[in-house]
C-alpha cells in the first residue's frame, strides 16, 4: 500500500518525510512533516469543574481531561483517601471517574492526578448531592373526540436549589410551543 509505519516514536523521528511513487510512465512525490509532541500533564486549558452536582441515588461522571503527551496514567482521591475501582466507583481509561448510586457520603473534594514520563499534575472539584427529580403526577392516557381539546398534566418534585424545565414531546419529537402555539398551549402552574 505504500504505507510507512513507525513504532515507539522518539524525537529523532521528527522531520520531513517524502513518498516517491514511480512506474513506467513517470514519478510523483508527496511530502509530509512529522512533529513529535511531548508534554507533562497540565490542567491549564481544561481544569476540572469546581462544583459537580449529582442526584441522590443517581450516577455521576467527573471528567478529568488534562493536556498531556504521552497519555498519562490517572488516579483519584476523595479528600486524603485514594480511590480504587469497586462496585460503585470506576476510573475510566480516559481518566473520568464514575460513581453510581450516589449518597450523601459521596459528597466532598475529589482530586484527579495525571502522570506521564514528563511530569505530573492534579485538579480538584467538589461533589455536591441534590435531591433527585421525580415525576409525581405523570400524564394519563386520554380519549378525546376529534375537534375537542385535550389537557395533560405533569408534576415533578425537585431539589429547590435547582431550576426545573418541562419538555413535552410527541412521538419522540420535542414540541416547539413558539412555532406551534396555535395548536399547543403550555400552562405553567406555580
Amino acid at each position: 500500500k505504500g504505507e510507512l509505519r513507525i513504532q515507539s516514536l522518539s524525537f529523532e523521528d521528527a522531520g520531513m518525510y517524502q513518498c516517491i511513487a514511480e512506474n513506467n510512465h513517470g514519478i510523483i512525490y508527496a511530502n509530509a512533516e512529522l512533529k513529535i509532541v511531548a508534554s507533562p500533564p497540565t490542567f491549564e486549558l481544561n481544569p476540572m469543574k469546581k462544583k459537580i452536582l449529582a442526584a441522590k441515588g443517581g450516577r455521576v461522571i467527573i471528567e478529568c481531561k488534562p493536556k498531556a503527551a504521552p497519555k498519562p496514567k490517572f488516579s483519584w482521591s476523595k479528600g486524603t483517601e485514594l480511590l480504587v475501582n469497586g462496585s460503585r466507583i470506576r476510573i475510566w481509561d480516559d481518566g473520568s471517574l464514575e460513581i453510581i448510586n450516589v449518597t450523601k457520603l459521596d459528597e466532598g473534594r475529589y482530586t484527579c492526578f495525571a502522570e506521564n514520563n514528563r511530569g505530573k499534575a492534579n485538579s480538584t472539584g467538589v461533589l455536591e448531592m441534590t435531591e433527585a427529580t421525580r415525576i409525581t403526577l405523570a400524564p394519563l392516557n386520554v380519549d378525546v373526540t376529534v375537534g375537542e381539546n385535550a389537557t395533560m398534566q405533569c408534576i415533578a418534585s425537585h431539589d429547590p436549589t435547582l431550576d426545573l424545565t418541562f419538555i413535552w414531546s410527541l412521538n419522540g419529537f420535542v414540541i416547539d410551543f413558539e412555532k406551534e402555539h396555535e395548536h399547543y398551549e403550555r400552562n405553567v402552574m406555580v
